[in-house]
């Protein structure tokens, strides 16, 4: 293994920018994970399951980096179907933070299972469109966007924004603000790059594929990453606050 790891390593071309992604993605996947997992010590009870599920979701990106990577310097074609295998696992546990940071106000189990729901048919559909049904990927997906824009709905309109508001919280409304622009900023490259690869999409022949491979590698970094570090920081900031309380 460590050979073959050597080979492929060796065979990265110098303006393989797409290939330098996979490799950067895959290692600062794992090492997000590592911190996480030893700051979730840091936390209080309530916290440390926030971020338990915050360092699985790089974990299991940061595998699914390490096969992509192999598969692009191999083949110099993207892995759709590892993608959508990462995506399917990682995207509805990025759902179950919100309700996770919102139960103690409220939120029932519900909310949980509505914003999976969402997630899950949101990635089925597109993937079904994109490998299995290519002829007609726009229609599928427009039924994939029906389930972000479920998320999308929940978090900026629906039950949990109406949590998040009456919970009057400061550090936990800043926190559950910033994962929504995650939702609306940071999701938004996935259906753009749908339209993309669609053979009569309306950005069809906009991007290559290879561009759209970098950007998705960027983007799954960013937001992967980055949601983990907002639910850090509450964890850190709700964590200090209690014990200053209990202090005082």
């Amino acid at each position: 293994m460590e050979t073959l790891n050597f080979v492929l390593a060796a065979s990265l071309k110098p303006d393989d920018y797409v290939g330098f992604t996979f490799f950067i993605g895959a290692m600062a996947m794992a090492a997000a994970t590592v911190f996480f997992f030893i700051e979730r010590s840091r936390v209080e009870g309530k916290w440390k399951t926030s971020m338990l599920v915050s360092g699985l979701i790089t974990f299991i990106a940061a595998v699914h980096y390490y096969y992509m990577r192999d598969y692009w310097i191999e083949t110099g074609t993207s892995p759709t179907a590892l993608r959508y295998i990462d995506w399917t696992l990682t995207v509805p546990l990025m759902c179950v933070e919100f309700y996770l940071i919102l139960r103690a106000f409220g939120a029932g189990i519900g909310l949980m299972w509505k914003m999976i729901f969402y997630s899950v048919f949101m990635l089925v559909t597109g993937y079904l469109g994109e490998t299995i049904y290519r002829e007609s990927s726009a229609i599928w997906g427009f039924i994939s966007t029906l389930g972000y824009a479920g998320i999308f709905y929940e978090v900026w309109f629906g039950s949990a924004k109406k949590l998040s508001q009456s919970s009057n919280d400061p550090i936990l409304q800043k926190a559950f603000n910033t994962l929504a622009w995650f939702i609306f900023v940071g999701w938004a490259i996935y259906p753009i790059g749908y339209m993309a690869i669609e053979t009569d999409g309306l950005l069809s022949g906009v991007l290559s594929i290879q561009a759209m491979d970098l950007i998705y590698n960027i983007g799954d970094a960013v937001n992967k990453i980055g949601f983990g570090l907002v639910i850090y920081s509450l964890a850190i900031q709700k964590t200090n606050q209690n014990a200053k309380a209990s202090a005082a």
